[in-house]
C-alpha cells in the first residue's frame, strides 16, 4: 500500500527477515540491519530463493540507533518489529546494545526515541514508518509498552496515520501463561499494535493532529 515497485524499504531490526522476504516478493529494493549477527545470517539464508522481477536486498550488521552510514531521506518506507524489552532475550546479554537485554522501561523508551530520530532522518518526506510492537505485564499489572513507544515516535517528529490491531492466538508462550492467568485473575495479551507513522512535509500545518505536549 505504501510503496511502488523499485522503491526502497528499510528494516533496521530485521530479525528473521520477514520484511526483506516480502520486499523481494513484491519487487522492492530493501536494506535490513540487525545488531545480532545470527539474525543477519538467518535473513541471508531466508533470501536464497529466486523471484522475478528481480530486486535488490542487502543485509548487514548494524545498530538502529546509529544510521550515520545512510543518507538523509533515502528510503520510501520503514517497516520493523523491535524487541519488547527483555521479554525474549535474543542474545542472552552477549551483545552490547541489544535492546532485548534491557529490562528498564525508561531506558528502553530512551533507546527507542533515538531510533525514531534516525528513522525520521533517513525517511523521505510524506512517507511512512510502520512499527509492530506489543505490551507486557509486570506482576499482575498491564504495562502498555506499545503506547510508551508510540509517544516517543511522536516526540521525535512523526505523526500517527494508523493504529492497526494485530490479533494473535496460540503463540508459543500461550500455554505457559494460561495457568498463571487463571491464578492471578488476568487476561492473556492476545494482540499487538502496528503503528503506521508518517514523516510530515517541511512547514506542514499539523495543528489538527498535534495536541499533546510533544507539539511544543
Amino acid at each position: 500500500m505504501y510503496t511502488e515497485a523499485e522503491e526502497r524499504v528499510l528494516d533496521p531490526m530485521v530479525g528473521a527477515g520477514t520484511t526483506l522476504i516480502e520486499a523481494k516478493l513484491l519487487g522492492r529494493d530493501a536494506l535490513g540491519l540487525d545488531i545480532n549477527p545470527e539474525a543477519v545470517a538467518l535473513t541471508k539464508e531466508a533470501l536464497k530463493f529466486k523471484h522475478r522481477p528481480e530486486s535488490e536486498q542487502e543485509v548487514r550488521v548494524g545498530d538502529a540507533r546509529d544510521l550515520s552510514g545512510i543518507e538523509d531521506e533515502s528510503f520510501d518506507l520503514v517497516v520493523t518489529h523491535p524487541p519488547y524489552m527483555n521479554i525474549i532475550r535474543y542474545s542472552e546479554g552477549k551483545i552490547e546494545g541489544d535492546l532485548s537485554n534491557i529490562g528498564s522501561m525508561p531506558r528502553f523508551c530512551d533507546e527507542m526515541e533515538m531510533i525514531a530520530g534516525e528513522l525520521l532522518r533517513v525517511l523521505r518526506e510524506d512517507r511512512y514508518c510502520a512499527i509492530l510492537i506489543g505490551d507486557t505485564r509486570r506482576g499482575r499489572h498491564y504495562v502498555p509498552l506499545s503506547f510508551y513507544v508510540m509517544q516517543r515516535f511522536l516526540k521525535a517528529g512523526f505523526v500517527l496515520k494508523e493504529d492497526i490491531i494485530k490479533v494473535q492466538h496460540n503463540c508459543s508462550s500461550t500455554e505457559r501463561w494460561r495457568t498463571k492467568a487463571r491464578q492471578g485473575k488476568f487476561y492473556l495479551i492476545m494482540h499487538e499494535h502496528l503503528f503506521v507513522f508518517r514523516k510530515p512535509k517541511a512547514g506542514e500545518d499539523l495543528s489538527r493532529v498535534r495536541y499533546s505536549k510533544f507539539s511544543d
